[in-house]
């Protein structure tokens, strides 16, 4: 019996030293799963499928640091908050902005980075271009058509009155008088009126009659119309801050602190799937100013876009980027650590200077 007792003793005492052994062993062995979204200079996508970035790169050291096994995976805007508070992913790495609805549902650490929103505009030279492409767009020449084919049935159904009673004007061929009396039509509708030709028949002067006072009003809309599509590109050279926003076309990322920021100034705006996305809607004319992070703007109009693309001087908001963790998450403070002993040094600068210039 007491040798019973003795090996129960020896098997509980080599118990309990083995167990939290095994613990820590598993713990150490499990691999996090960290979201990261591409937002250059942020988080940067490679053609083999990596990642590089200033976030990605301040990341790898805090794993350094604190042992940290862990895999990236891709995520939406959306998820990136979604998926830490659901707990599908340990933590959130890009550049996500730190503002009240996020952390009443997740926790972040220490800002790494301190920016603002900004707004990208088209350049003046760039304006100018949308306004003479507009000459050529399909819109324009559908409605140049349209005239033109009222133009000529308007002249016909005179030509077909003034033919024989008034030969000298709207006579010869049927070339010839449907010629005339387009050209009848065009000046009437103009209110050019040269009076080198004019209609003597009764049903003539009718349709004449009707056809100035029809003209007046389909000129009226038809040069508005012209008017709009040409100039409208040059509506953003009005854009000098926040204050012209509500009377622009202004575009953003869809569920991102800038809209938060848009929605809240009560500015209405179109939502966007990415940056580069708003970025050619600015470069073709179809938007008149976008609103982002001042640091992707720069770096993407920078890259991509060259002197098509403006970005006005003004900070409209300040963003404040950090990781994001699970509420009451225990890696904070470690992270937390980690994170300003990394910012603190001379390789973190530099890494800065690297994605955004000195």
């Amino acid at each position: 019996m007491k040798t019973m007792c003795r090996i129960i003793t020896i098997l509980v005492f080599c118990l309990s030293v083995t167990m939290p052994i095994m613990a820590q062993t598993n713990d150490n062995d499990i691999k996090q799963v960290i979201a990261t979204k591409v937002a250059p200079p942020f988080v940067i996508k490679n053609e083999d499928g990596s990642f590089e970035g200033i976030s990605i790169a301040l990341w790898e050291q805090i794993a350094e640091l604190t042992a940290t096994d862990y895999a990236l995976t891709e995520a939406s805007l959306v998820e990136l908050v979604a998926g830490v508070e659901s707990g599908r992913f340990d933590a959130s790495v890009a550049a996500l902005t730190v503002n009240a609805q996020r952390e009443s549902v997740i926790d972040f650490t220490h800002p790494f980075y301190t920016t603002g929103l900004a707004i990208a505009v088209p350049s003046e030279g760039n304006r100018w271009m949308s306004a003479v492409k507009g000459f050529f767009s399909w819109e324009f020449l559908v409605a140049l058509s349209a005239l033109c084919g009222l133009l000529l049935a308007v002249g016909a159904l005179l030509w077909l009155f003034e033919r024989k009673r008034n030969a000298e004007m709207f006579g010869g061929s049927t070339q010839q008088g449907l010629g005339a009396s387009f050209w009848w039509a065009a000046v009437t509708m103009t209110t050019v009126g040269y009076g080198d030709k004019a209609p003597v028949t009764f049903g003539g002067r009718v349709i004449g009659f009707i056809w100035m006072f029809a003209a007046i009003i389909l000129i009226s809309s038809f040069t508005a119309a012209i008017a709009t599509s040409l100039t409208v590109s040059q509506l953003s050279s009005s854009v000098k801050g926040l204050e012209d926003l509500p009377n622009v076309r202004v575009g953003t990322l869809a569920n991102s602190a800038s809209s938060a920021f848009l929605q809240k100034e009560n500015i209405g705006f179109k939502r966007l799937e990415s940056v580069e996305e708003g970025l050619s809607q600015l470069a073709s004319g179809k938007l008149d100013a976008l609103v982002y992070d001042k640091p992707i703007l720069q770096y993407l109009t920078k890259n991509s876009f060259g002197d098509s693309i403006l970005i006005l001087p003004e900070v409209i908001e300040r963003q404040d980027y950090a990781i994001a963790l699970p509420e009451n998450s225990a890696q904070r403070e470690k992270i937390n650590t980690a994170l300003l002993r990394v910012i603190e040094t001379d390789e973190w600068q530099e890494i800065l200077d690297n994605y955004l210039g000195k």
